[in-house]
């Protein structure tokens, strides 16, 4: 059973239909995008290649603030932009990754979902820990048993 989901892969299981986001995109318009499609995450595209990944997280980060800091008007806030607060040094996945090793990945270093990218740093999809899932579930017969 859980044998199975050794053996899976995550072309199999990766969204192929990615929304993404440009470096210019703003804060504002990337909080209507993350309320409206409800994602944890969007690729940044530039020339057809992904150059980072920016998070629900990146973008809360732009509102802590500490007491050293001046605090922007919301405004101010609203308007930077996606390449201020994109990660550029993302983890990602290819289409013959395992979901063993994306699921490794997620666990490690606490993230919701992975880039899927070709040799060309072209967005090939992406997955997510809803598709970690249904690959463990069609491994184990929609259920998890004590083997």
């Amino acid at each position: 059973m859980v044998y199975e989901f050794v053996e899976k892969f995550v072309d199999g299981y990766m969204t192929r239909a990615v929304k993404t986001v440009t470096r210019d995109v703003t804060m504002r318009e990337l909080n209507d995008m993350f309320s409206y499609d409800d994602f944890n995450a969007y690729p940044v595209i530039e020339d057809s290649q992904v150059i980072g990944l920016v998070t629900k997280l990146d973008f809360l980060k732009c509102f802590a603030f500490t007491l050293d800091t001046m605090v922007p008007r919301y405004e101010d806030l609203m308007k930077r932009t996606v390449s201020e607060v994109m990660t550029d040094r993302y983890i990602y996945a290819q289409e013959k990754t395992r979901i063993t090793r994306v699921l490794q990945l997620m666990v490690e270093h606490r993230i919701r979902s992975i880039p899927v990218i070709d040799a060309d740093q072209r967005l090939m999809g992406i997955i997510s820990r809803e598709d970690v899932m249904r690959a463990l579930r069609d491994a184990t017969g929609g259920k998890l048993r004590p083997s």
